[in-house]
């Protein structure tokens, strides 16, 4: 799944850096949406300490610390270096704790593709990861091509997606994008078989598929806005109009969303499929 409001970017290198603090906020707030996902693919998989994991497009690390806390050695690579700088501190231990800190010490991070961990990858990789549904499909293909290059024979390669438009309620409130955007076509939260056709580009064997409910819940609605904005999928609405438009039309969307005690929760099912190097 690639959403039409993610514009493609053909090189493997960065991209520009956010600054309103969106980066933080995804790591706060939006990112540990995803964390039934995460948790249903390494289960599925097994990983644990004889896995050597590379997230591609790592974002701020969560889904790499808790593929430390199994015992994994973790790699990860991404294209912005806010969301970066969070992931070392979630993962690199400070000096005085030492190496030995809950064995995050092998962790990994380079800013860009794979191609920035071949140098500290040693041996290669049984498992490769691509969670964040926002990746542009061209960048994908080229990474996980890349990263094929760094992996085992048979090695695990999964990419993420939204489920079905009508499994997931933030469909609805994507529309706020598409609109204040001005865009001719309508917004694609997904596609039947957009992963399965992203990792046949790629070059691999496609090796099974499942879905996840990963509910996105809010403490209030400020947090609720604020975590979607940091996702990046209203980027171009925002450069259309403004931040502070952009936020007040998102909320309208998500009244419906909003229950009596104040939180706000959308049902959302994501898809992700496993294929083989």
């Amino acid at each position: 799944m690639t959403p039409m409001l993610v514009s493609s970017a053909p090189g493997l290198t960065g991209r520009p850096e956010r600054t309103d603090g969106s980066a933080r906020d995804w790591a706060e707030i939006q990112e540990r949406m995803l964390v039934p996902l995460y948790e249903a693919v390494y289960e599925r998989l097994e990983v644990g300490p004889q896995t050597r994991l590379l997230g591609v497009g790592c974002g701020a690390g969560l889904a790499l610390l808790l593929a430390a806390a199994r015992g994994a050695a973790v790699t990860g690579v991404d294209r912005d270096g806010r969301r970066l700088a969070l992931a070392r501190e979630r993962l690199l231990p400070a000096p005085q704790w030492g190496a030995r800190r809950s064995g995050y010490g092998q962790a990994r991070l380079a800013l860009g593709g794979p191609e920035c961990a071949a140098a500290q990858c040693g041996s290669a990789f049984t498992v490769v990861t691509a969670f964040d549904p926002t990746l542009p499909a061209e960048w994908l293909v080229l990474a996980l091509r890349s990263a094929a290059g760094l992996a085992r024979r048979g090695a695990a390669v999964v990419l993420a997606g939204w489920g079905p438009p009508e499994r997931c309620a933030t469909a609805h409130v994507l529309r706020v994008a598409e609109r204040l955007a001005g865009l001719a076509e309508p917004v694609r939260v997904s596609a039947r078989d957009d992963l399965e056709e992203r990792a046949h580009d790629a070059g691999l064997r496609l090796d099974g598929s499942g879905r996840v409910a990963c509910p996105f819940a809010y403490p209030d609605m400020d947090s609720a806005v604020r975590g979607l904005v940091s996702t990046g999928l209203f980027d171009t609405a925002i450069e259309a109009t403004d931040r502070p438009q952009v936020d007040k039309e998102l909320a309208e969307a998500l009244h419906r969303y909003r229950r009596p005690d104040g939180t706000v929760r959308m049902e959302n099912v994501f898809r992700y499929v496993v294929a083989r190097v």
